[in-house]
């Protein structure tokens, strides 16, 4: 099956498209990569829902807008990947749409939203859709994330050792081979947001580091930010901006006449220890990967050096480009929606049992119902990608 992964993250500064074949050989999910392509948001869009996440107070009128922007959005970028990677031979579309808000309480995930909506993209492609993945574990007392990991478990069998995924996005999380997974806490967050702020809007982020590479760590604020109750929470465990945003810094005194190179270089030092903390807490021999914090030397070199002797590889040594490794997540997920099998592992959302994920949006014609598939894929193969 062609199929088209559709992903917005935490950052939501663009939108990533990813194609692949998909087919199951035994137990084993063989994915062909077909590349993959991307657009910013258009800046009245992305400052519109810049403007409406928390902490900021929205109006139904927003939502309703912002739903149906971010849908046109995505439908444009699944049309251009039909085109240019598919020959027009798309055959399911998958989108994870934008998260606006994670809903935790207590402990517990309450609920959760992403806007995007799927007609948008049937409409203008005319291929069924599958969406809003998150829900169904949430539903079933799930975290409702990081749902990349059943991917991750299936990607990283059968390689030695305790392999651990790890992608940094605006929220940073980590698959260990056991099951366990969870968010670590921020990735980009708390940088985009300081480099918002300290430019008044001029800058979206610290582009390669450039800022905190000029830096020095502030002790005292790193301290604080530390001391933040999230890191101590049971795992799974799950964040987002609801927590992570520009006003969780300046209550943190990050905007008190302090450098901005050095508060920079003070929240990228963040991220990496928070990162390189959880990855010692699952005991891993080697860290692979993605996400858009891998294109910051300056984070990627402390992480390194964090983690010592436990080797940091990139995603893309294995086959998966580390820009588009969750598009292509999604694309997977939908396509063991399309054949009725379960896209989540309880011991990684901590839900009470696996659930189908998704609602399905039929295309013109309808939602053809694929081959029967039998069991569930034990493993993941890349065409193309050894690394091993």
């Amino acid at each position: 099956m062609r199929v088209i992964g559709l992903m917005s993250g935490t950052s939501y500064d663009a939108v990533d498209a990813a194609a692949c074949d998909l087919r199951l050989d035994g137990d084993t999910l063989v994915l062909r990569p077909l590349g993959m392509v991307g657009a910013p948001y258009e800046e009245p869009l992305r400052t519109a829902l810049a403007k409406a996440l928390p902490p900021a107070e929205t109006g139904l009128d927003t939502v309703c807008r912002l739903d149906t922007g971010i849908g046109q959005a995505f439908a444009a970028a699944a049309v251009r990947a039909n085109r240019e990677l598919c020959d027009g031979q798309a055959e399911l579309v998958a989108s994870h749409g934008q998260t606006v808000y994670h809903w935790v309480a207590g402990g517990r995930v309450h609920g959760t939203l992403q806007l995007g909506q799927p007609a948008w993209i049937a409409e203008a492609t005319g291929l069924p859709v599958v969406a809003d993945f998150r829900a169904r574990d949430v539903a079933a007392g799930g975290q409702g994330a990081p749902l990349v990991s059943m991917v991750d478990l299936l990607w990283l069998r059968g390689r030695p050792g305790r392999p651990v995924a790890l992608n940094i996005g605006g929220i940073a999380n980590l698959t260990a081979p056991d099951g366990t997974a969870f968010d670590t806490g921020p990735g980009c967050a708390l940088l985009d947001a300081a480099a918002r702020e300290f430019s008044g809007g001029r800058l979206a982020h610290d582009a390669d580091g450039a800022l905190a590479a000029r830096g020095r760590p502030d002790p005292r604020l790193l301290e604080r930010l530390l001391a933040e109750p999230y890191y101590a929470l049971p795992t799974p465990r799950t964040t987002g901006k609801e927590l992570f945003h520009a006003g969780y810094l300046r209550a943190a005194g990050a905007f008190d006449g302090s450098r901005p190179e050095d508060v920079l270089a003070t929240l990228t030092l963040l991220t990496a220890r928070t990162v390189a903390d959880a990855v010692r807490s699952v005991g891993a021999t080697e860290v692979i990967a993605s996400g858009g914090g891998v294109r910051n030397p300056v984070l990627v070199r402390l992480l390194r050096d964090l983690l010592g002797e436990v080797p940091l590889r990139s995603s893309d040594e294995l086959g998966l480009p580390a820009a588009a490794k969750e598009a292509y997540a999604f694309a997977v997920l939908g396509f063991l929606t399309a054949h009725g099998l379960a896209g989540t592992d309880p011991r990684s959302t901590g839900a009470r049992r696996p659930s189908v994920l998704g609602s399905v949006t039929p295309g013109r014609d309808g939602f053809p119902a694929p081959a029967p598939a039998g069991g569930a894929p034990a493993r993941l193969v890349v065409e193309g990608g050894d690394g091993r």
